[in-house]
């Protein structure tokens, strides 16, 4: 699964806003769909999502501050996912 810009539009509620946007939002939330879907590591992703490292660091703030579960809660009330990924298996 790939996430569009409209699906971003559809959940841009459900994302806290920083005081400075972050980079490309769209391009690691399927980043982190990529590693749910493929049980793989972060270390495993493909080039074109960035820096494996920066990925996973930015999962890691978003996973403790609340907002990649309430950024997947709002996918599926959206209805664009009907899974709930589990974060717990995605290792360094």
């Amino acid at each position: 699964m790939e996430l569009t810009k409209e699906h971003l539009g559809l959940i841009a509620k459900y994302i806290s806003t920083p005081r400075k946007p972050p980079k490309d939002t769209l391009n690691f939330l399927n980043a982190v769909l990529y590693a749910v879907e493929n049980g793989g590591k972060w270390r495993s992703l493909p080039k074109e999502f960035g820096r494996w490292h920066t990925i996973y660091d930015r999962f890691n703030r978003w996973r403790k501050n609340g907002t990649l579960p309430r950024v997947f809660e709002g996918l599926k009330h959206e209805g664009v996912i009907d899974v709930e990924p589990d974060f717990s298996a995605l290792t360094a």
